[in-house]
């Protein structure tokens, strides 16, 4: 029988680069399975659905909410964000380490039911450049990037809760950090 795969929480604030550090962290971990999360949000161009997210609606995940289907949920920024417990629970029972990347209130929901999970925040050099990364996406209006800075300010002040803290200034070097971390961990 195979060991359960450990759930690995990965959060920051929106455009702090945790999808470009993730793939650099998955390049050396086979091991890894990313969960995928759900969302209500409209998919980004390029996004796909079940890769990226599973875009649904809102009646559908208020469903699964009721079911008890989620391991986690939060909105943000208007939308519904979160994971799909089988998922995960498959995953893991398979030896699969899981890799949650999710917002600060969905990890402290999965560190109650999971204390053994490892968080970790992925911060900004600073704010500026965070707001230089939303902006330079082009996908969102001013004041949604406006939201999603203050939004952001929360969610660092808030970092303290995580296991571990990775400044994402230089990817290769953040992912090196992160892959430090599960080594030991």
């Amino acid at each position: 029988m195979t060991n359960k795969g450990r759930l690995i929480i990965i959060s920051g604030p929106s455009g702090a680069g945790k999808g470009t550090v993730l793939s650099e962290v998955f390049r050396s971990n086979p091991n890894l399975e990313y969960s995928v999360s759900a969302t209500t949000r409209a998919p980004r161009p390029g996004e796909k659905d079940g890769v990226n997210y599973f875009f649904v609606t809102r009646e559908e995940f208020e469903q699964s909410i009721a079911r008890g289907n989620m391991l986690e949920y939060a909105v943000y920024c208007g939308n519904y964000y979160g994971t799909p417990a089988d998922f995960v629970e498959r995953q893991r029972l398979r030896g699969r380490d899981i890799v949650l990347e999710i917002e600060s209130c969905g990890a402290r929901q999965v560190k109650e039911k999971c204390p053994d999970a490892i968080s970790i925040f992925i911060m900004p050099p600073s704010l500026s450049e965070l707001e230089k990364r939303l902006l330079g996406r082009g996908t969102e209006a001013p004041e949604v990037v406006a939201a999603r800075i203050a939004r952001a300010k929360e969610e660092i002040d808030s970092a303290d809760f995580y296991d571990f803290k990775v400044v994402n200034d230089n990817v290769v070097r953040a992912a090196e950090e992160i892959n430090e971390i599960l080594k030991n961990n």
